[in-house]
């Protein structure tokens, strides 16, 4: 059975705030439900409110300006498959949008409450990280943007504070020349979680690559960024040697667990498989 709690549905988003700081700290805020709602069903969770979203639709829009992408907080995945933009400006994004549950969940899910849900195996987060994606955080007090590489503090926790909503995710356009792709390791194609999730994206000039990222899902209490692996490669010749030592390096830089999908030890041989093939990938595409 569902938990009781009590709707508030505010009409905008300077409304939205002011009831979000009135709540206090056990209001949940609602947009897409598709892990809110199974949450509150499973009793993982028990607000004592939540807000709905639904009718603040200036959270979402695809914005293009002045060299930065921006997504509204309640961009739907669906709304990513559709934008051009997206697609131009973000195809490893779109990638994991693709792959991302089924249809009915895509019309429905938004960027930001995978985000916020804190979820290891989200899979809009490792694009979002390669793009330097950052987070605008809004509250009656005002506004602040967070680089999403710093947004999570552990294991479904965040730097959030609870009068403050997500509104916004933004990124600067790639360079040039930059080539970016997700791979998403499932036991199924529809409908499964991550098993292993890799985002890379790097761009290659005077034979050197510049731009390296390299972000990782499911294989750690959050998803992240492998910057020693990065290192491996900025800066220096595309070599097969060099490619293989970063795939070892972002192997060993995650902390994979056992569960009922996979074990550690095969998630962390998967890290270097696919690392190494997404880069492979990447420079033969800027060849």
């Amino acid at each position: 059975m569902y938990a009781e709690f009590d709707l508030t549905i505010p009409a905008d988003l300077p409304e939205a705030l002011t009831a979000l700081a009135a709540a206090g700290t056990r209001a949940v805020p609602l947009s897409g439900g598709t892990n809110v709602l199974v949450d509150i069903r499973s009793q993982r969770i028990a607000p004592d409110r939540l807000l709905d979203l639904g009718r603040v639709h200036q959270l979402r829009e695809i914005t293009v300006d002045r060299g930065r992408v921006t997504l509204g907080a309640r961009t739907t995945v669906g709304d990513l498959l559709a934008s051009g933009e997206v697609t131009r400006y973000a195809p490893a994004l779109t990638e994991a949008a693709r792959v991302f549950a089924g249809q009915m969940v895509r019309n429905a899910a938004t960027v930001a409450g995978n985000v916020a849900c804190g979820s290891p195996a989200a899979d809009l987060v490792p694009p979002l990280l390669v793009l330097d994606a950052e987070l605008t955080l809004s509250s009656v007090r005002g506004s602040r943007t967070l680089a999403l590489c710093d947004f999570y503090t552990g294991y479904k926790s965040d730097q959030r504070a609870p009068d403050e909503l997500i509104t916004a995710i933004s990124w600067p356009i790639p360079a040039t020349g930059s080539f970016g792709s997700f791979y998403k390791l499932a036991r199924r194609k529809g409908d499964a979680i991550t098993v292993v999730g890799v985002a890379v994206s790097l761009a290659l000039g005077g034979g050197c690559c510049g731009g390296v990222r390299i972000a990782l899902g499911s294989v750690a209490p959050t998803p992240l960024r492998v910057s020693k692996a990065e290192a491996v490669l900025e800066g220096q010749p595309p070599t097969p040697e060099r490619i293989a030592e970063a795939a070892r390096a972002a192997a060993e830089e995650c902390s994979p667990i056992d569960d009922v999908r996979a074990t550690g030890a095969y998630r962390r041989h998967m890290v270097g498989v696919l690392v190494a093939r997404l880069l492979t990938n990447a420079i033969q595409a800027g060849n």
